[in-house]
């Protein structure tokens, strides 16, 4: 029996699980890494892939998206490729992604990932306004979601900022280049803003770090599963109760699969194992929880997030928020989970948008929660990457945000932040708001377990008003809750309170909002009333200070001047305000002549608590002034209770000094007044002196006071073209930036390419230097571009010739005056020549002669080479010399002489003297076999007696008989000789009369 210890069972279905699950779910078995750079991205590319193993193959693609020039051809390829042992594409569309590859997106083109593949796209921004990185990202994110990775490099601007965002909310991992690291340090310092980057590190130091994070993070290794397991279990529920006493937070009720897919991320990042690992990390490691506590709590969110429900919602709920409401009421709106605030400030703009609509007043408040502080900050501030231009439609971009200074940013405008109310809240245990007229709670209910929905769809129902709406996102439902809502739109999950359901329905609801009402009901008691202890009535209140004062108008007012009660003939000082309606402040109403003193004096009745008097303002009415007098008084309400609260009550009367004098020491006090004839007299005159000087210096104030109006109209106007140009230039400037960064990008290019070019055409200029080669270029004018030094030997050419007509230079050449007409023949023809020319020294040279084609096979010109060739044409001298010799010898030889091929026994050759001793035609020895020739039929017979002949260096026969061709016969002596002859393998055979050389 054998020992080896077979697989756990468990084990071989967690594996066979999960690769069922990536098949199921279309994910690729290999990561896919994004990077995203811009401005300086080129020497972080070259960093990055010198520092991957080169020992080592890379488990993972690799997708690069460079701000690029749309008219301009990358060599970015070409640049990669040296630095990596992977295979590098540019990609075509629809390009399968495989692994240990990199891919380069081209110019002029978004880019997509769909099902394993790479889509290009026709760019829709306007140049300048382009943000493919967060576009690539984000597809990235919604196609491979936890197997997604990106890296941000070098650039300004904030591109890759909202795409990082998705790519984190679906589990993934985010590096960043540290900022110390970069050429321009504006992407990466947008990326680190979020808190959501997993790693800062240098280009040469991410490749080791992200294999390692790829080997825990989705390598199928035999750790038990963090749920199933017990002891897992077990740990889980001691992190809960970690992150509930730390943080504050209860996630016990959150979706397992969530929290699983969640708590793997961190022990990747963290390279742990086991999840009982990782809890003694997060007990020596306090930080940890924090960092945990904002991975469970990211998720996806952007502007008009799924279009076509927030189309739905603006056509079909925004409108009938304000059916039935009456001008000045307030609409509601609950946004739970709102996350950084994008989809809150969403709601503001169809809000705003519809209010535009209608031209009708109405408040508007809307309460935007979420449990992540971090987040509330964010949408807090209202300030967003200009990345947001994805999402938001330029029309809207224009007319509710601002882009900062630097391009980088935009600022929601103040009337839509106004709408706003963001607070730390948590849905699950914090009271709910009421009597909301719609709730938006988008992709929230999706992380919560079943039990929990049930608890949060009744709790909706209970805080809208009654036919309230409920915005849900697209994966979620109000579940078995049907009878208490209406289904508006079943794809964008729009839906609105019902009201008619049945007693039974509604004592199961009373089931569920019990532990809501009994928490509002706690919550109250914590909360003083804001309301008067007593109520004393209004008009009873006026009249009878009033009394006291005998005065003939008069207005009580709060201390920003809201009025509560008006007494007596107001409508000489107090009038409404043209264009407003339901505007009651005495601040807007008041008369020229008495805004700014009312409002003066006001501020001062509410700061010093003291009676404050104005006398002789020229309050202008019905075409001429009114002099008045005026007077405010502070009056407390529930004096001594802890409701005590100070009203105002404003006196204005007509009157003379006399009289002002009066209310003014009945203001003081109540005590009888003296009569005093002088004092009153003296009193008046003076009171009279100041009048008129005040007057004269009212209508001073009141012409300069035009003035300033005429000027500040003309200011206006020009502050108003001013912004006109201010919004030009910032659009000028944003697209200068992109094209700056572009051109960056193609300058970086550039170099890499004239440093190549520099090291092609040194290696060029010595490789024609050392082969001794003279080379003369000329341009399609034939005119000299180049040539090499060996060149001058045969043309005289010195530095100053470049540019000059081939025609006007001098060569040394013998016999040979048309090189100009032959360069042109080669021009038109296209067809090279070549020809032998000799120099006045005597040297040889083979001159070639043909077209320079670029790489585009583009004809630019003519290139002339010139080969020495001197030593060849004396060894053809020679050769022919000893030709002549050796023929001469062969064809005056007093013996027969045959030369036949060793291969084959053919006979190549025959001398006159054997033809004549024979008295056969040489026809009728050449290209024959000798056995094929009957006078040799006794040496050779037949093929296989030539091998004798083959073999043999030297044989030798005597006394052969030979046929003459009149039929007598000859003796001879027969002698072969086997030699090589270049690569050709002869035979020589001579053949003597033995009677002949016996007689000689």
């Amino acid at each position: 029996m054998s020992n080896q210890k077979k697989p756990d069972s468990k084990v071989v279905q967690t594996k066979l699980t999960k690769e069922l699950v990536i098949k199921k779910q279309g994910l690729l078995n290999f990561p896919i890494v994004g990077i995203g750079a811009s401005a300086g991205g080129l020497a972080a590319f070259e960093a990055f892939f010198s520092g991957m193993p080169a020992d080592k193959d890379m488990d993972m693609a690799f997708v690069l998206v460079q701000h690029l020039a749309p008219d301009h051809k990358s060599i970015l390829t070409d640049i990669i490729s040296r630095y990596t042992r992977m295979e590098v594409f540019e990609v075509e569309d629809g390009m399968i992604v495989k692994p240990n590859c990199a891919y380069i997106i081209p110019p002029n083109r978004d880019m997509a990932f769909l099902h394993g593949r790479l889509q290009l796209l026709e760019p829709q921004a306007p140049r300048g306004q382009r943000l493919p990185i967060d576009y690539f990202f984000r597809s990235l994110a919604q196609d491979q979601h936890e197997r997604a990775i990106c890296i941000v490099f070098s650039g300004t601007g904030s591109d890759g900022t909202i795409g990082l965002r998705a790519i984190k909310g679906e589990g993934g991992m985010v590096m960043a280049q540290t900022p110390t690291s970069t050429e321009y340090d504006g992407m990466p310092k947008s990326a680190i803003a979020t808190g959501l980057v997993d790693y800062q590190l240098s280009p040469k130091e991410m490749p080791a770090q992200l294999i390692t994070y790829v080997e825990h993070a989705f390598s199928i290794t035999e750790k038990p599963d963090l749920i199933v397991q017990s002891k897992a279990e077990n740990s889980l529920k001691k992190i809960f109760i970690l992150l509930r006493d730390q943080i504050g937070y209860d996630f016990s009720n959150y979706k397992p699969s969530t929290i699983k897919r969640r708590i793997d991320r961190r022990l990747a990042v963290q390279q742990i194992e086991t999840l009982d690992e990782y809890l003694k990390f997060i007990l020596q490691t306090p930080t940890e929880v924090q960092a945990l506590f904002h991975d469970l709590l990211i998720g996806v969110t952007n502007f008009f997030r799924d279009p076509e429900a927030f189309i739905m919602l603006e056509e079909q709920v925004i409108p009938k928020l304000f059916v039935d409401k009456p001008r000045g009421s307030t609409i509601r709106i609950w946004c739970a989970g709102c996350s950084t605030g994008e989809e809150a400030y969403s709601l503001a703009i169809l809000i705003q948008e519809q209010l535009e609509k209608i031209k009708m007043n109405y408040q508007v408040q809307i309460f935007a929660t979420d449990i992540d502080a971090q987040a509330i900050y964010v949408a807090r501030s209202g300030t967003y990457p200009a990345s947001i231009a994805l999402d938001i439609s330029p029309e809207r971009l224009a007319r509710f945000f601002t882009l900062d200074a630097d391009g980088s940013v935009y600022r929601i405008h103040k009337n839509i932040r106004d709408m706003l109310i963001f607070s730390e809240q948590s849905i699950i245990k914090d009271p709910p708001f009421s009597k909301l007229d719609l709730i938006s709670c988008r992709n929230l209910l999706i992380y919560f377990n079943g039990d929990l929905q049930k608890k949060l769809i009744p709790l909706f129902h209970y805080a809208l008003t009654p036919n309230g709406f409920l915005f849900l996102g697209t994966s979620e439902t109000v579940g078995d809750f049907e009878q208490l809502f209406t289904t508006l739109d079943p794809k964008c999950k729009l839906y609105q309170r019902k009201e008619d359901f049945s007693g039974a329905q509604r004592v199961a609801l009373n089931k569920f909002l019990a532990p809501i009402l009994a928490q509002e009901k706690n919550f109250a008691n914590r909360v003083s009333k804001a309301v008067l202890a007593v109520a004393i009535p209004l008009r009873e209140l006026v009249e009878k200070a009033l009394l006291q004062e005998f005065i003939a108008a008069g207005v009580l007012v709060e201390a920003n001047g809201d009025i509560l009660y008006l007494h007596g003939r107001t409508g000489m000082y107090l009038e409404p305000t043209p264009g407003e309606v339901g505007i009651n402040n005495i601040l807007k109403m008041a008369r020229e002549g008495l805004r700014y003193e009312l409002t003066t004096a006001l501020h001062k009745a509410t700061i010093r608590k003291e009676v404050e008097f104005i006398q002789g303002l020229q309050v202008k009415t019905n075409g001429h002034f009114t002099s008045v007098n005026l007077i405010i008084r502070p009056i407390i309400t529930n004096a001594g209770t802890n409701n005590e609260k100070t009203l105002y009550l404003v006196i204005l009367a007509e009157g003379s000094a006399t009289e002002l004098q009066i209310w003014e020491q009945l203001a003081i006090s109540n005590a009888p007044l003296l009569e005093n004839d002088k004092h009153i007299v003296a009193l008046q005159q003076e009171l009279r002196a100041k009048e008129e000087y005040l007057q004269s210096a009212n209508e001073e104030l009141e012409s300069s006071n035009e003035e300033l109006k005429s000027s500040n109209e003309e200011m206006q106007s020009v502050n108003e073209e001013l912004q006109s140009t201010n919004e030009e230039l910032e659009t000028s400037k944003e697209e200068l930036q992109s094209v700056n960064e572009e051109l960056a990008t193609v300058n970086a290019e550039l170099q890499n390419k004239v440093n190549d070019l520099s090291q092609v055409n040194n290696d060029m200029n010595n490789l024609l230097a050392g082969t001794n080669i003279a080379t003369v270029f000329v341009d399609y004018q034939l005119r000299i571009t180049r040539f090499t030094p060996s060149a001058t030997k045969i043309i005289n050419l010195i530095a100053n010739d470049i540019g000059r007509p081939v025609a006007h230079i001098v060569s040394n050449l013998v016999g040979y005056n048309q090189l100009s007409a032959d360069v042109q023949q080669v021009l038109d023809s296209l067809v090279p020549k070549e020809l032998q020319v000799q120099t006045i020294e005597g040297k040889w040279y083979s001159m070639r002669l043909q077209p320079y084609r670029t790489m585009d096979n583009v004809i630019e010109g003519a290139v002339m080479t010139f080969v020495d060739i001197s030593e060849i044409r004396k060894a053809e001298e020679a050769l022919r010399i000893s030709e002549i010799r050796y023929r001469r010898l062969f064809e005056t030889a007093r013996e027969g002489i045959l030369i036949l091929d060793a291969e084959n026994g053919k006979i190549l050759d025959v001398n006159p003297f054997l033809i004549e001793l024979l008295g056969f035609s040489q026809a009728q020895f050449l290209e024959k076999a000798i056995w094929d020739i009957g006078i040799f039929k006794d040496i050779v017979a037949n093929k296989e007696n030539f091998a004798a002949l083959q073999k043999e260096e030297y044989l030798r026969y005597e006394n052969l008989p030979l046929e003459a061709a009149d039929g007598h016969k000859i003796k001879v002596e027969f002698i072969s000789n086997l030699y090589q002859v270049g690569k050709q393998k002869v035979i020589q055979c001579n053949i003597r009369d033995i009677i002949e050389v016996q007689k000689s």
